[in-house]
């Protein structure tokens, strides 16, 4: 029995528009809902996306030492890893130690993964 489906991922952070516009940039999804202290980033406004909440004096993940966790984690799945490694940093991000191991500007690691086979075509 299904109890719910899934609506937004929200994450914390110090800067709710400015976490919206990057990853509005690396998704190609709009910002669809924006009072200042909640932004929401998804394809339409009926649609489940990710949702920034704003949270004064939160700290910075400190991947990869435990001391403070990473608080959330995404996996963006792309066509070309090299391609979008760079395009990420363009817009702000900061690799990490490991393999395509990123940090969002406002220190949220994120992975990403080569799109597996099932999955349609990125861009």
């Amino acid at each position: 029995m299904t109890v719910g489906r899934r609506h937004h991922l929200i994450v914390d952070c110090p800067d709710p528009a400015a976490s919206a516009r990057f990853w509005s940039a690396v998704l190609g999804e709009p910002v669809t809902y924006d009072d200042g202290d909640f932004v929401v980033v998804s394809a339409d406004t009926t649609t489940s996306g990710l949702a920034f909440q704003r949270a004064p004096g939160q700290p910075r993940p400190t991947w990869p030492d435990p001391a403070v966790p990473q608080q959330m984690h995404l996996d963006v799945m792309v066509d070309d890893l090299a391609a979008a490694a760079g395009a990420v940093v363009t817009l702000g991000a900061v690799q990490l130690p490991g393999d395509f191991v990123f940090a969002d500007p406002a220190g949220h690691p994120f992975c990403l993964v080569q799109r597996p086979g099932w999955a349609p075509p990125i861009g």
